[in-house]
């Protein structure tokens, strides 16, 4: 038999019924497209986290207290709450000295109620010097950045996110109000513009910033820092200024055993390295989930196809009769398995697209306006591979069945 006639044979078989086989088809197109647009919504979360972390700087050094044992992804004790005191402000001296560093500033952090009259919120607040915001790429919304004499002088000045001041403000003009940080009063000098989440989670539009030296001598009481960012010199690679970090403080803090190292350094490529293998496997393990509902479309195919070989019996020990061989039979019911799921799948990646676009446009408003549409080449070929193995998986067993029947049983058939 020509391909061309058990086409036309197996077109014929699948548009004589068609409310049955649109039926067939709803778990296909169901599957492939909840893999399209869970691939592409956690295509767009990874790229959205990357921007993120890309946006404040690619040249970024994090230097945590507590060592995490040589581990590329283990986290230092530090920031499970425990605290360290090993970074102080002999590791700033000699970190500045550096050639290999550009700028290098300390923080310190903590939570308090901040108040503006008759309204509160509860804050983080940071403690930075004046070189954090060159650091961060920070840009005002309003007022100032505060400088180096306001550390010196140990003035009290802050620095706040956009949330936090539409929160305190309502729209009223912020800078130079007076706001009251945890029972001390801070002259606000400037007003960020959005900036979303940054290192460690921190989301830096409900942030205050003020003078590091205000932050440890006047609100937290305290003689070292909770980490340090580091800008390496352009000049330099990213590599060369961790391993000289490394051998700085292991100097100053008298280490010999490298066992025994009590920082952590990280680097923007280990935490993206580290965020591309969390978002990978959320993504890998949710396309896993989805491809369960296209078994079970493939099963409900076979189920369907098998009843289909009973209709049609009497036409397949007629068409054996005629001449018509095991594998002309095979054929034209793997044909048929493969119209269904081949239509069922450009319909799955056509729904899974277009659903995919409009959350896309929702997340955008809703949750971050850096959200982006993304559809990942590799949905689409997985879709098409997926969508092809179902229909000759779960068509070969009603096909076989089909084959093996005898014509002269089979016309007999009532």
């Amino acid at each position: 038999m020509r391909f061309s006639d058990a086409f036309r044979t197996a077109y014929g078989g699948v548009s004589g019924s068609k409310m049955r086989s649109a039926l067939t088809m709803l778990g296909i197109v169901i599957g492939i497209a909840s893999v399209m647009l869970l691939m592409s919504i956690g295509n767009s979360a990874k790229q959205l986290i990357i921007d993120q972390v890309q946006g404040i700087g690619s040249n970024l050094v994090f230097i945590i207290p507590g060592g995490s044992g040589g581990s590329k992804f283990a986290s230092p004790a530090s920031t499970q709450g425990i605290i360290i005191k090993t970074l102080d402000s002999a590791d700033i001296t000699a970190l500045a000295a550096e050639p290999s560093v550009k700028r290098v500033t300390p923080e310190v952090r903590g939570q308090a109620k901040v108040v503006f009259e008759n309204t509160d919120a509860t804050v983080t607040y940071q403690g930075e010097n004046s070189d954090f915001f060159l650091i961060r790429n920070y840009t005002l919304a309003h007022g100032v950045f505060f400088t180096r004499d306001d550390l010196d002088s140990m003035n009290r000045v802050v620095v706040l996110g956009s949330e936090i001041s539409k929160t305190l403000f309502d729209g009223r003009q912020p800078i130079g109000k007076i706001i009251r940080l945890k029972n001390l009063n801070f002259r606000v000098v400037g007003v960020l513009k959005p900036e979303g989440v940054g290192p460690f989670g921190i989301d830096q539009d409900n942030l205050a910033i003020i003078p590091v030296t205000v932050a440890q001598k006047e609100l937290l009481g305290i003689d070292y820092y909770n980490s340090v960012t580091v800008e390496a010199n352009p000049t330099y690679t990213i590599d060369y200024t961790k391993n000289r970090l490394q051998q700085i403080l292991s100097q100053t803090h008298r280490i010999t055993d490298p066992n025994k190292i009590d920082f952590t350094i990280r680097t923007q490529e280990d935490t993206l390295s580290l965020l591309g293998n969390i978002t990978g496997v959320m993504t890998a393990f949710l396309t896993a989930i989805a491809c369960i509902s296209l078994v079970v479309g493939g099963i409900g195919i076979m189920n369907i196809m098998l009843v289909s070989v009973v209709e049609r019996t009497k036409e397949i020990g007629l068409r054996k009769a005629l001449g018509a061989k095991n594998k002309d039979i095979i054929l034209q019911f793997l044909i048929e398995a493969m119209m269904l799921t081949t239509t069922g799948g450009i319909i799955g990646m056509t729904s899974g697209a277009f659903l995919s676009f409009v959350i896309s446009i929702i997340l955008a408003k809703f949750v971050s306006p850096s959200w982006t549409f993304s559809l990942p080449t590799s949905s689409i070929i997985l879709s098409t591979t997926v969508s092809a193995a179902t229909g000759i998986i779960f068509g070969l067993y009603p096909a076989r069945q089909a084959a093996q029947k005898s014509p002269v049983e089979a016309l007999r058939y009532e």
